[in-house]
């Protein structure tokens, strides 16, 4: 498919609505689906009324939710009428949710059920309608109006009636202010630092990214993909919802959580070709429900000491994974953190058709990327097409330095942030990642960790925790962990799995103090392994358990300034 002439998401959904009107678009997974025709009359519909409110050109529409169709219908609404969607991350504290209504200057917000605590006590006068995301019922602060979506259109209806002739109709005229250039979207990142920043995304910047996204990753208007991770997120937004809407693919949604119980029955409805995860969830997936199969007794055990027998497991096992996801999967795209270097042995040597890239919100948000036969071990893909990746200031031996990223796809800024706007990007326009990595003789991108998380060595060299995390995270029992310094030595906070731990040594039947000796036996067991795998620099000195799961952001990242001293650990 040819790229769209004028990159905005009006003209993309305008495009879909004309090729594919009765392909499906977004729907539940039992559910009532919403086709291409369908979804392009309730964008319209839902642009006259939040006009109807006074929403015009430029200004903030928040939105918070759980994954759904209405999520699309609301976002190509805002954005397609020329006003900013700003998406909020669900898990965000009340507080979190209130300042971001507050500094965005959000006028509107849809809200799911769910979620309308968080936004049910904002005060601010700014904020005068609020739209139950569930069933597009609105809420306004003018008296007691409360009205379902029938009635509310009936008033804009009539609104507009009156008003036609005062009132740009950005869907019904042959021209819009909107541009490629528009502002569409302020995103608000919850990093691992602990600050939130507005970032500032034009129509460009998603489309562009989309549609070279889509020349690697090839969806058609066959495909089918089932979401599960958060539309609040670029990586969801971006390529789980703006690239199959450019492409024509249908899109599902789960009524609840993603939990297997809930995942599985729906993969062997919907058999998806696409699934967008985050290195946690298929983590989880092997070391919970594969590992334990293909090693759960003597002889697979003993066979996965050997290479062949290893991988002939790994792809019997690979082969029924496949089957359980529903038996059509083209490709597993995986973003978002570091990916355990075993779980990534293991979709090799299984023939799991995966691919890792590398992005961050700032870019929309791939930067690199490959199809699933050219993947390559640990690395993050090649740049996407228009994109480039400059190393600042390597290491003249190893290569490695701070990750520089230009193209369409980088953000304008920080919104209402100047200063820290020029902090990370150039006037020539290369932001600086704050990520270090290198690039291999044939152009594979490989990340290294973050620079503000490199520890200096005692003889200067560069350690970085997040390879040494790696090694524990492959460990027996192990489920995430921190590697950091303390009092001038490396240390490691690790969190265990205590049902895998109960299955096998019986701990919740033994005594504190028995069950206390074993825990430390196991995690003596886990230091050494690691230590023996690690350079002399990097061996960790102490282990401590981390009894309750790490506080980590909506990509699962585990926000290291809760547990970390960064003078401490830097120095």
């Amino acid at each position: 498919m040819k790229r769209l002439e004028v990159q905005t998401l009006k003209h993309a959904l305008e495009r879909s609505a004309e090729l594919f009107p009765e392909r499906n678009a977004l729907s539940f997974v039992d559910g009532e689906p919403l086709t291409y025709a369908k979804f392009y009359e309730m964008v319209r519909d839902v642009s006259l009324l939040l006009q109807s409110r006074g929403i015009g050109p430029g200004d903030k529409v928040a939105i918070i939710g759980e994954n759904m169709p209405h999520w699309g219908v609301a976002y190509f609404a805002v954005t397609c009428m020329g006003a900013v969607a700003v998406p909020i991350l669900q898990e965000f504290h009340v507080s979190a949710v209130h300042h971001i209504l507050r500094h965005s200057e959000a006028q509107v917000v849809f809200c799911s059920k769910r979620y309308f605590d968080k936004v049910e006590e904002f005060d601010e006068d700014t904020l005068h309608t609020r739209i139950v995301l569930d069933d597009l019922s609105m809420l306004a602060d003018e008296g007691s109006l409360k009205t379902n979506y029938r009635e509310a259109m009936t008033q804009a209806r009539a609104w507009y009636e009156r008003t036609r002739e005062k009132v740009m109709q950005y869907f019904d005229r042959g021209s819009s202010d909107i541009t490629p250039d528009s502002l569409a979207v302020i995103l608000y990142t919850s990093g691992t630092t602990g600050h939130s920043k507005g970032v500032m995304l034009t129509h460009r910047n998603i489309v562009f990214d989309a549609e070279s996204t889509a020349e690697i990753v090839n969806v058609t208007e066959e495909d089918s993909l089932l979401s599960v991770l958060p539309l609040s997120h670029t990586y969801e937004c971006t390529l789980g919802l703006m690239l199959p809407i450019i492409r024509g693919a249908s899109v599902y949604y789960l009524q609840r959580p993603p939990t297997p119980r809930t995942l599985l029955p729906a993969m062997q409805k919907i058999k998806p070709t696409y699934l967008l995860l985050v290195p946690l969830v298929i983590e989880k997936i092997y070391r919970n429900r594969i590992l334990p199969k293909i090693s759960g007794n003597a002889i697979g055990r003993n066979l996965m000491k050997f290479g062949a027998g290893k991988k002939k497991l790994q792809q019997i096992a690979g082969k029924k994974l496949m089957e359980s996801f529903g038996g059509n999967i083209k490709c597993i795209p995986i973003g978002g953190a570091f990916l355990a270097p075993e779980v990534e042995r293991f979709l090799r040597n299984a023939e799991v058709p995966y691919a890792i890239g590398y992005g961050m919100t700032e870019t929309s948000p791939l930067v690199s990327g490959s199809k699933p036969e050219d993947t390559r071990f640990r690395a993050a893909g090649k740049p996407i097409p228009e994109v480039e990746i400059f190393i600042d200031n390597p290491d003249p031996e190893t290569g490695e330095g701070e990750i520089l990223v230009k193209g369409p796809n980088v953000m304008t800024g920080y919104y209402k942030a100047p200063k820290v706007t020029e902090e990370v990007l150039t006037e020539d326009g290369w932001l600086h990642t704050g990520d270090l990595g290198y690039i291999d003789e044939d152009g594979y991108l490989f990340i290294r960790g973050r620079l503000k998380n490199v520890i200096i060595g005692p003889s200067g060299e560069n350690i970085y925790p997040e390879e040494i995390e790696a090694h524990f995270n492959d460990c027996e029992y192990v489920l995430e962990s921190l590697v950091f310094r303390q009092d001038g030595k490396l240390c490691a906070r690790v969190h265990l799995d205590d049902d895998a731990l109960d299955a096998k040594y019986g701990t919740q039947k033994m005594t504190e103090s028995k069950a206390r000796l074993k825990l430390d036996e196991v995690l003596s067991g886990i230091l050494k392994q690691v230590n023996a795998n690690v350079s002399n620099f990097c061996k960790v000195s102490r282990i401590i358990e981390q009894v309750e799961p790490f506080d980590k952001t909506p990509t699962h990242k585990i926000k290291r300034y809760l547990y970390v001293d960064p003078d401490d650990s830097r120095r």
